[in-house]
């Protein structure tokens, strides 16, 4: 019997068939499916990768990402410098047409994924300047096409695999600053390569650095002539000062990449993976606002019909706490919106308690928290907008520079807002993550220290982690990465930190200190010992005054000093800075290239 299909059911089929085409079409390509693994393994950002839509029908618009225009498929990555913090996955090596992948001047820590070999049409590889721990994967000896090799400034150990020497086009390769050991393969390829691409690895030997091998016992080992081996006599003292900061820095990194991965998968686990999505169904789902002491001259209403239309357009800033919106009002006011996502049922009340104290606490120096709106997923958190930005930005991202006062400025408004928190709010503060990214700036540049009491409020109770979730590497110290118990002075410790940033314009963990020490106050400990600690001043800063450096410099010594016990009160860090840095001989200028 043959089937018959009226007019109506030959248009409902169509219609059906239409929308299962039109939905396999929408669906992500395998590469995008590729690049949102890689996305949900980065914990955090400076914002690069929210606009990565897994609706989309691929990844060619993404920023970071280009794809050949007739296949679609992704042939470059570049996110270099986003403050990318996470573990690479595993999942790039699903990217077979991958020409360049760029991720340096970042903060990935874990290995360099192996599979990484299945993209045989990589040419460039740029991982330098990260934290990757663990073996060079041999598996790299499969990109034939390989020209640039770069995965320097890392924490990389084990030998230098064989397999590299077997990559005909390999025409760039620098392994320098990692912690490598053995014999540098001399076949093939590798033997066209010179010291410079080799160096900072004190357990290498091989001719390309003029280093003798010993092979007696069937093993590599080091030359007879290092520090090590206690057979050189000339650079002795050199050596050994090398040596222990060489020592510091393997301490450093491990502990660094305990510290990433507990941090990363607290964030992870707690915040979850799409921060950016879902404000206006937040508000949506029945919201009401809290104001404090009149703080917001708006009906809640107003306020709420205001949130809902935010999106990622207007989103600002991204950090461990969450995402940070700008927030318009019609009268031209604006205001930054902090959101955090809810982590477990007793969290409305205890949140709430403790945000009616910080929303209490008004200190000409810190940023005022005016109120908050509860939904049922999250937190918004809303506070003065500031023009000028943070501090991080002011320090590494604008073209213009600060000067010798602007930075002083600066310093002492970040110095009194934290004195206050610690010795005069009832109840007293401990910051706990105080850097450069949370020290906000006015339209005059007067700084305001952000997103106090933030760390204590996102304790988790249930597993009795206090402290250790929060702060940032390279501001911690030593005996809070330690013991995660943070006190009064494990801030004082990150305001040193913070002051010799502002002094030398470059981040506490610059690629430039892993050898030096892994991270700033290293550096600045070698230049005490050689008498030379004025080279930390940024060089492009102008009108620098000796008697205020030398007294800025001591500040900051005390501050960072590896014995809790031997640094200053915030009380008496702005007792110095007002009575010794502020009120320098103005005549005694400083002049950075004159040492």
């Amino acid at each position: 019997m043959g089937i018959c299909l009226v007019k109506g059911q030959w248009l409902w089929l169509y219609s059906l068939l239409f929308c299962v085409v039109m939905n396999k079409s929408r669906a992500l390509s395998a590469d995008g499916e590729a690049l949102l693994s890689f996305r949900t393994a980065v914990i955090s950002s400076d914002g690069v990768l929210l606009r990565w839509r897994p609706e989309d029908a691929d990844p060619c618009n993404w920023r970071g990402v280009t794809c050949d225009p007739k296949s679609k498929r992704v042939i470059y990555l570049s996110l270099s410098a986003h403050k990318l913090s996470g573990s690479i996955s595993p999942d790039l090596g699903k990217l077979d047409q991958l020409k360049i992948l760029s991720l340096y001047d970042n903060n990935f820590y874990g290995t360099i994924p192996s599979e990484l070999g299945n993209c045989t049409m990589l040419q460039g590889i740029y991982l330098q300047g990260n934290y990757l721990s663990g073996l060079i994967p041999s598996e790299l000896g499969k990109l034939q096409e390989l020209k640039n090799l770069d995965i320097s400034s890392n924490s990389l150990s084990g030998n230098i695999p064989l397999s590299l020497g077997t990559l005909a086009n390999l025409a760039a390769l620098n392994v320098s600053n990692n912690f490598l050991v053995g014999p540098i393969p001399f076949d093939g390829v590798l033997s066209n390569f010179t010291e410079s691409s080799f160096g900072g690895n004190r357990g290498l030997c091989g001719m390309q650095i003029n280093v003798t091998c010993k092979n007696e016992s069937g093993g590599p080992s080091m030359n007879p002539s290092s520090p090590n081996s206690g057979q050189n006599q000339s650079g002795k003292k050199k050596y050994s000062g090398r040596l222990l900061i060489s020592a510091s820095a393997t301490v450093g990194a491990l502990l660094l990449v305990a510290l990433m991965c507990f941090w990363g998968c607290f964030l992870y686990k707690k915040l979850g993976k799409h921060d950016s999505s879902g404000l206006a169904m937040d508000v949506s789902g029945g919201a009401s606002i809290v104001m404090f002491h009149g703080d917001l001259p708006y009906s809640s209403k107003d306020i709420i019909k205001k949130l809902e239309t935010l999106n990622d357009e207007h989103i600002i800033g991204c950090g461990g706490f969450g995402t940070v919106y700008k927030l318009a009002m019609d009268d031209g006011c604006v205001f930054a919106l902090k959101r955090i996502i809810k982590l477990n049922e007793g969290f409305d009340r205890f949140f709430e308690r403790e945000l009616e104290i910080l929303g209490s606490i008004k200190h000409r120096y810190l940023v005022n928290l005016r109120g908050y709106c509860n939904s049922p997923t999250s937190k918004l958190l809303i506070y003065d907008f500031l023009p000028g930005g943070s501090l991080d930005e002011a320090l590494h991202e604008r073209s213009e520079q600060l000067d010798w006062d602007a930075r002083l400025n600066i310093i002492m408004g970040a110095a009194k807002g934290l004195a206050y928190l610690h010795h005069d709010c009832s109840p007293r503060i401990i910051h706990r993550d105080i850097k450069s990214s949370n020290i906000l700036l006015d339209g005059n540049l007067e700084a305001r220290v952000s997103d106090f009491g933030l760390a204590k409020l996102l304790e988790d109770e249930e597993s009795h982690i206090t402290t250790i979730v929060a702060g940032t590497f390279g501001y911690l110290a030593p005996e809070y990465m330690q013991s995660g118990r943070a006190t009064e002075k494990t801030d004082v410790y990150s305001f040193g930190v913070l002051v010799l940033e502002v002094l030398s314009g470059k981040r506490p963990t610059d690629a430039s200190f892993i050898e030096k020490g892994l991270n700033i106050v290293g550096w600045l400990n070698f230049l005490v010992s050689e008498n030379r600690q004025r080279e930390i001043v940024d060089p492009q800063c102008e009108g620098v005054q000796s008697e205020s450096l030398d007294a800025l410099l001591s500040v900051a010594i005390q501050c960072v000093s590896s014995s809790p016990e031997d640094r200053p009160t915030m009380h008496r860090v702005v007792q110095l800075l007002e009575s010794e840095v502020m009120t320098p001989c103005p005549s005694d200028f400083y002049d950075s290239n004159s040492d």
